[in-house]
């Protein structure tokens, strides 16, 4: 009965969008999308790790899904963007289960969200989580919207640093909007930023959610040296008209890459949720196509699975 209603109300909001301006068919289209697997259960993650910890590691991310990364840097662990629950905005059902879980987290040093979009600032995984996290971070504004976390939440302007025990963090331009409601869109101008994160001589990126601008990817590299991994979302990709103007495609974010001077990059924000037209495996196929034609190797941009993680460097 779920799954019947779910699929008339998708033709419903194709059929409105076929007749109304092109803005209302762009969101009747996304809403078809994601009605249609409102009820499906989320793939099962083939290999799930039940200790996240390397040892010797000096820097590893685990991908647990979308933006959801789990960085260790020696003995400190970061994690971005945390979304463990089933759905986002009540809408937006998940595609793949959670890569780990979130009674598997190591005690959290830091736990950075880059905008406030459900996606990214998922409260309901926040509150799972709440018990492991030691410092919350939060774009220019964002702190509005947890008031009731046992977590002191820290605002960090882009081009602000904050430092916790020999971790660095600094917030660097990004090219998105930092709205949540609609309706906040007007004062939330500055709520959205990507992030630096430095720990003995390791510098990640983390770059949010974020359009193409040349000169911030440049002048990040340049900024910061020698960067080691950049996290840099590969979709949505359509359409391509619209979401250009807030979110890299595969071939622009191969590009930031390059232009940043990271030694690797690993993919994110990808097959985990419906928010565009792109079909599922769509966007990994994209970018393998596009380092095909780069001449980029796995051994630099490393496609995980939901679950995997990559060793980057060990201790000496």
């Amino acid at each position: 009965m779920r799954r019947s209603f779910a699929l008339l109300l998708s033709v419903a909001l194709v059929l409105l969008g076929a007749v109304g301006c092109e803005h209302t068919g762009r969101i009747a289209r996304f809403t078809a999308l994601n009605f249609a697997v409102l009820f499906d259960e989320p793939r099962p993650v083939e290999q799930r790790v039940s200790d996240p910890h390397v040892p010797g590691a000096r820097l590893s991310a685990l991908w647990v899904g979308h933006a959801t990364v789990l960085l260790q840097l020696d003995d400190r662990w970061v994690l971005t963007d945390p979304v463990f629950t089933q759905r986002v905005g009540q809408l937006s059902n998940r595609l793949v289960e959670p890569g780990l879980l979130p009674d598997q987290l190591p005690e959290l040093d830091l736990v950075l969200v880059s905008h406030l979009h459900f996606d990214h600032l998922s409260l309901g995984s926040l509150d799972l989580i709440e018990d492991r996290i030691r410092t919350l971070v939060l774009p220019e504004g964002g702190a509005v919207y947890v008031p009731h976390s046992r977590v002191l939440p820290v605002e960090l302007p882009q081009g602000v640093s904050f430092e916790q025990d020999g971790l660095r963090i600094t917030a660097v331009p990004a090219m998105h909007n930092g709205m949540r409601y609609g309706l906040d869109r007007e004062w939330l101008t500055t709520s959205y930023t990507g992030y630096v994160i430095e720990y003995r001589g390791t510098r990640v990126y983390f770059a949010g959610d974020t359009a193409f601008r040349a000169r911030d990817f440049r002048d990040i590299g340049s900024r910061f040296g020698e960067l080691d991994l950049a996290l840099l979302p590969i979709a949505p990709i359509e359409p391509r008209d619209f979401m250009h103007r807030h979110h890299t495609d595969p071939d622009e974010a191969l590009t930031a890459f390059q232009l940043s001077g990271a030694k690797w990059m690993l993919p994110i924000h990808f097959d985990t949720f419906v928010n565009s037209y792109d079909e599922f495996g769509a966007a990994p196929r994209a970018l393998e196509a596009a380092m095909r034609r780069r001449d980029i190797g796995p051994d630099r941009v490393t496609l995980l699975r939901h679950g995997e993680r990559r060793v980057y460097a060990w201790r000496r």
